[in-house]
């Protein structure tokens, strides 16, 4: 990123969506808008005239769809790519499958509405660029297949009786830019009866539950979109739904989710401090923290209180991270009992959960 400001292209076919996003983005101080284009085709000549440090790319376009043009930029000239989508179901495959050819992010396409949701969708869509610019791309690694999932006998067949005592760990784990792929990997190393996992990954509503059904279908684990009350069991992760905050709770031996709306907390909803903090009070040193890739500092108090209570924490470091800064923020504030490279952090987990 060369300069100050950080240098967009805005790539999307509707006038009203490219005249709204650059709106936005020329508000913040930190960054420029120097083009905008309604097709790829478009698009490439401005990259030839003037190269962005970032690009907003819409999926659904005439002329070359979204994940094509995501293809060429790739395998020509990584840029950051963020994702600015419509909130539609069916489009959210497509969408999550621009996450595994190297885009950065997505964010939600502003919509004309409340005065709240704008306000919002703007701080959401500029810290998604300015993240974006900081990012370390990585090369794609396809996804491995996984045999059949196993009956729940698998899982059954353990002795039970740790769960009367409460000493079964728990594992919360938070990420942000970057962390769809990096939760892919740690999650696909997890045998099928890995202790259960709650996830909070900042990421827009509808997009949280093709990404929870996408783990499950490469994972030997479960995983699923969190509902209030599910329980938190061996072999089975949950995942926060967008645009709501997720809290652990325990009633007696065991332990569950709770949904809830609320304010934006670290600038999140939702929020990885608030599942880190609600992991502090109610599993305390039977919990596992881990903190993964990510820009700002959501998660780094939450931890902080979570080693407090007697948890292992875990920070993802800085060479295998694609934006280190919610786990520096962790490691700065001395909440992070480790640091490993993300190839070691589900065996670390599963040490810290024997």
């Amino acid at each position: 990123m060369s300069g100050s400001k950080v240098r967009v292209l805005i790539v999307d076919d509707s006038a009203v969506v490219r005249r709204t996003l650059s709106d936005i983005l020329s508000d913040d101080p930190a960054i420029e808008v120097i083009g905008t284009a309604a097709d790829p085709f478009v698009a490439a000549d401005r990259i030839s005239e003037q190269l962005p440090d970032v690009i907003t790319l819409d999926i659904e376009m005439p002329r070359m769809d979204g994940l094509t043009f995501l293809q060429k930029i790739m395998s020509q000239h990584p840029i950051p790519v963020v994702i600015c989508s419509s909130l539609a179901e069916e489009g959210a495959q497509s969408t999550l499958r621009a996450l595994e050819y190297g885009a950065v992010d997505i964010i939600a396409k502003p919509r004309v509405g409340t005065k709240q949701f704008l306000e919002e969708s703007a701080l959401l869509l500029c810290e998604a660029v300015k993240a974006a610019a900081r990012a370390r791309l990585h090369l794609h690694t396809p996804s491995r297949v996984v045999e059949p999932k196993l009956t729940a006998d698998a899982i059954l067949s353990r002795p039970t009786g740790a769960m009367v005592e409460t000493t079964e760990k728990v594992v919360v784990i938070g990420a942000s830019t970057g962390g769809t792929e990096a939760l892919r990997a740690l999650l696909e190393a997890l045998p099928p009866d890995a202790p259960g996992i709650v996830i909070v990954q900042h990421m827009p509503e509808v997009f949280t539950r093709a990404f929870a059904n996408r783990l499950d279908s490469i994972c030997q684990i479960s995983v699923k979109e969190a509902e209030s009350n599910d329980s938190v069991i061996r072999g089975r992760a949950l995942i926060a739904p967008g645009n709501h905050h997720l809290l652990l709770k325990r009633s007696g031996a065991r332990y569950f989710v709770e949904i809830k709306d609320g304010p934006l907390v670290c600038r999140h909803r939702p929020s990885v401090d608030v599942l880190f903090r609600s992991a502090a009070r109610y599993a305390g040193a039977n919990a596992v923290g881990v903190i993964l890739t990510g820009m700002g500092d959501d998660g780094a108090r939450g931890m902080a209180e979570m080693k407090e209570a007697g948890a292992s924490t875990i920070a993802q470091d800085e060479a295998t991270c694609v934006v280190f800064g919610m786990p520096n923020e962790a490691i700065k504030r001395g909440a992070a009992g480790q640091v490993l490279p993300l190839p070691a952090i589900s065996g670390a987990i599963l040490k810290h959960a024997r």
